[in-house]
């Protein structure tokens, strides 16, 4: 007589069932963070999260929405954290002229520093960053990520209407901001 299978452990039945999805946090991350390392530590932190709280989730409900819920959670609740806490300036130019081999010679970035310095500077990236996280996640998650508005909310934890309403006032925060690039923008700051 064949011994009777046994179930999956809870390990393997979540490794099963989340590892496919682990590929669209990732970029999910790096849109909120706009940081590879602070996007892949994002990403494990909502791994943990959904491993702890996995026995949580119903079967037959939307897994991904779920982990996107858990990292969008995860990052808002991390901004804030960071939000309340003091700066620290940086040393990167202490460090870098320590490192230099000779002290006087100028510092020259790589050519990948150069681009994503470019990249990170677009002044559309740069109004998105400006709003609010609740307004930036919202317009991630439906604008970019295409969720409907439905899985927007339930990610989210917000009623449908709060995230219509941040949508809606998130697009006009950014329209406002981009204005002034457009062909009728540069044309009225021309003759002011």
């Amino acid at each position: 007589m064949a011994p009777e299978p046994q179930p999956p452990t809870d390990r393997a039945r979540f490794e099963q069932q989340v590892l496919p999805y682990l590929g669209q946090l990732y970029p999910a991350a790096l849109q909120m963070t706009r940081n590879a390392s602070d996007a892949e530590d994002l990403v494990q932190e909502t791994m943990a999260k959904a491993y702890t709280a996995f026995h949580q989730f119903t079967p037959g409900t939307n897994l991904r929405a779920w982990l996107h819920r858990i990292l969008a959670t995860t990052f808002i609740n991390s901004y804030r954290k960071k939000k309340r806490e003091p700066a620290i300036a940086p040393s990167r130019d202490r460090d870098d002229w320590q490192a230099a081999p000779d002290v006087f010679a100028p510092i020259v970035p790589s050519a990948e520093a150069e681009a994503l310095d470019r990249l990170a500077d677009s002044e559309v990236l740069r109004a998105l960053r400006d709003l609010p996280a609740d307004f930036r996640t919202a317009i991630y998650l439906a604008d970019i990520e295409g969720y409907p508005y439905r899985e927007v909310a339930q990610i989210m934890g917000t009623p449908i209407g709060t995230v219509m309403s941040r949508l809606h006032r998130g697009r006009e925060k950014l329209r406002a901001k981009l204005a002034s690039y457009g062909p009728q923008g540069r044309s009225a700051t021309a003759l002011a």
